[in-house]
């Protein structure tokens, strides 16, 4: 895995300079097009991690650089604000997360196909590491990757298992329900008869 990056130069910090001379919104287009962040998000946290302590992000140092830091960024930020930012990508990734993980256990997807989505969306994840220059062993990534296949491989074959004991759940009350109602009609009837008897007395 990349170090935190500990220069206090920011014209020393390279990264993102693979998208030097875009503008934000372009940068924003492109991510909105195959993420749920924002160019903001994406620079901001990438930065946070980057510039992590022992106590923390450096809030105010990445807030006060940004521009320089960043090249689509265009302003400074406080650090309510840096710290914003850092929160949302988070709140973000977990909504992703849910999503996802909600489409795997309900049966959406066979697990060959997950396998297929797993690598598609890898895909996307790769390239955006590549455009900021964040570096990746190649074994860690083999690791990572092979780490969320299996266990998303367990969690579509548990759901199918799952959805399968709760459809012959609801099949055993439904038949209950239809044998009850089926035993109750003859007493209905029953009754309905002794009724009209009694009225031919009167």
């Amino acid at each position: 895995m990349a170090t935190p990056f500990r220069s206090r130069d920011p014209t020393k910090y390279h990264k993102f300079r693979k998208v030097d001379g875009a503008s934000y919104q372009q940068v924003n287009q492109f991510l909105r097009k195959r993420t749920f962040i924002t160019a903001r998000e994406w620079a901001i946290s990438r930065l946070c991690a980057d510039f992590q302590t022992s106590s923390g992000a450096e809030m105010t140092y990445i807030g006060k650089n940004l521009p320089e830091l960043v090249p689509f960024m265009t302003g400074t930020y406080t650090p309510q604000a840096v710290n914003q930012a850092r929160s949302s990508f988070k709140k973000k990734v977990s909504k992703a997360g849910a999503t996802f993980l909600y489409g795997a256990m309900c049966g959406f997807y066979t697990p060959e196909e997950l396998d297929d989505l797993l690598f598609e969306v890898s895909e996307v994840a790769r390239f955006l590491m590549e455009i900021e220059s964040t570096s990746i062993d190649v074994d860690d990534e083999i690791e990572v990757e092979d780490r969320v296949t299996e266990v998303m491989r367990h969690v579509a074959l548990a759901s199918s298992r799952l959805l399968k004991i709760r459809e012959d759940q609801l099949k055993e009350k439904q038949e209950k329900r239809r044998k009850k109602d089926s035993e109750a009609e003859p007493e209905e009837e029953t009754g309905l008869q002794s009724e009209t008897q009694e009225d031919a007395y009167d």
